[in-house]
């Protein structure tokens, strides 16, 4: 399997494939919808701990087929008289239909590879909904920011397949490299963006922390470096690099916090280095990072203060 099959591929928007139902419109929502793709029916209640399991299981493995299926919840506290006709004894029941009628179906909080082989052999053959390039970027977000870094980088990948000049999808997958520590081909990677989008945030983010990393690289140990800083405050170039050691440790807080004191004791050290360096954080962390927005409220009040 490569890592593009390891990887899943992005999914249809959520909310075309996964809904409520009511007796009202469960004729609708599963019998006539599953004339058109397989609908799976899950019966559920809230008290239902192993419910509450298996509904995440199977709306991720739903999305992830890219249309081929949908899923349809039905509370069986609210709506008792659908479950009652069909038999359903216990919970939770997943039934699927094909052609508006039964097909076949599981009970109980089964395993995420059980789900999706459920799901594989109810849609073996169907053709799945190509995702948009904005969908498979969110997907690589997400992918990302749950850390599985291989996962996201083989979607960028195919992002850069179909389109080669994808900005955001360069700028992905350097990340990619970056955070597990492939500096050389998150620096190969930035250098296929063209030199008009070098300026591009998502571009400058990356290698701000490409430099930041090879800055933190030359310097010592962070326990040398705060055992300089504890025997000199006033060593603002021992704060500084211990500031850059830190932000490379992904402590955030404290390395704003060294930054910010060397620009209140000396504002013009080292040409504004201090404010300078917190503002390559900010770009390397990203606008919305609680980080960054606390670190630049924290820089306004000092400087304007």
């Amino acid at each position: 399997m490569t890592i593009l099959e390891q990887s899943g591929a992005a999914p249809q928007a959520a909310g075309d494939l996964i809904k409520e139902t009511t007796t009202q419109t469960f004729v609708k929502d599963v019998i006539e919808e599953s004339k058109r793709q397989p609908v799976l029916i899950d019966f559920w209640a809230p008290w239902c701990g192993p419910c509450r399991t298996l509904t995440p299981i199977i709306e991720k493995a739903v999305t992830a087929a890219r249309g081929k299926v949908k899923l349809v919840k039905m509370n069986i506290d609210e709506y008792p008289e659908i479950p009652g006709q069909m038999g359903i004894q216990s919970i939770p029941a997943v039934i699927a239909f094909v052609n508006g009628q039964p097909a076949d179906g599981f009970m109980g909080a089964v395993p995420e590879s059980q789900v999706t082989a459920f799901i594989d052999k109810l849609t073996a053959g169907m053709p799945g909904a190509e995702p948009t390039t904005a969908e498979l970027l969110q997907e690589a977000e997400g992918v990302l920011a749950e850390g599985d870094s291989a996962g996201a980088a083989a979607i960028y990948a195919e992002i850069i397949a179909a389109d080669a000049a994808s900005i955001p999808a360069l700028a992905g997958l350097a990340r990619c490299y970056v955070e597990t520590g492939a500096i050389e081909q998150a620096r190969q990677t930035l250098e296929l963006v063209p030199a008009a989008n070098r300026e591009d945030a998502v571009v400058k983010a990356v290698q701000a922390k490409i430099d930041l990393i090879e800055q933190a690289a030359a310097l010592g140990p962070i326990t040398e470096l705060e055992q300089k800083v504890a025997a000199d405050p006033l060593d603002h170039q021992a704060r500084f690099d211990l500031a850059t050691a830190l932000n490379a440790a992904n402590q955030r807080a404290e390395a704003t916090n060294h930054l910010l004191e060397i620009v209140k004791r000396d504002r013009k050290w080292d040409e504004d280095g201090a404010r300078k360096q917190l503002v390559q954080f900010f770009e390397a962390w990203g606008p919305t990072d609680e980080a960054t927005l606390d670190g630049r409220k924290r820089l306004s009040t000092i400087l304007f203060s």
